[in-house]
């Protein structure tokens, strides 16, 4: 099950990256994960979010074009899985051969028309998290899965 973190805002620090990377390097060649980052609209103290966000809406949407992704929303809206619902989930999208996208919204988050279009929208946590903080939360978490999935021993829960 190959999978993209689509995200909008900027270069995250290096030691998110060198995290994702570790988790990353973990996983078998078939569970590979691509990152991909898009510019996040400007702000404006004068401009309403929601004009951002359609903005944002709209590079995503073209973004996903390229490729047969399934769409998964990161929003405090979405539901809850724990590691273990979340691995079986995975483990569906790869026996039917489909493509997780975990689309990361920017500052105001994802425009309702994203959180509609996707097949999944999923929450991480209670908690508000900074945008790189997500990225390798959906690293480990798909690491966990691809474990649990094979009976590995690091998920000991």
């Amino acid at each position: 099950m190959r999978s993209l973190v689509l995200s909008l805002g900027h270069r995250p620090a290096a030691w998110i990256d060198e995290a994702c990377k570790q988790y990353s390097s973990r996983l078998p060649k078939d569970w590979e994960i691509q990152w991909r980052e898009l510019r996040a609209e400007p702000r404006s103290p004068s401009s309403p979010a929601c004009q951002y966000m359609l903005r944002e809406a709209q590079r995503i949407e073209t973004s996903l074009q390229s490729g047969s992704f399934v769409m998964v929303a990161l929003d405090e809206r979405g539901s809850r899985l724990n590691s273990l619902q979340f691995a079986a989930q995975c483990g569906k999208w790869h026996e039917q051969g489909e493509q997780p996208a975990f689309v990361i919204g920017g500052a105001d988050g994802l425009h309702p028309r994203i959180r509609d279009q996707a097949k999944l929208n999923l929450q991480l946590s209670s908690f508000t998290l900074p945008h790189g903080l997500v990225r390798v939360v959906i690293a480990e978490q798909l690491f966990r899965a691809w474990s649990i999935l094979q009976q590995h021993p690091y998920h000991r829960a």
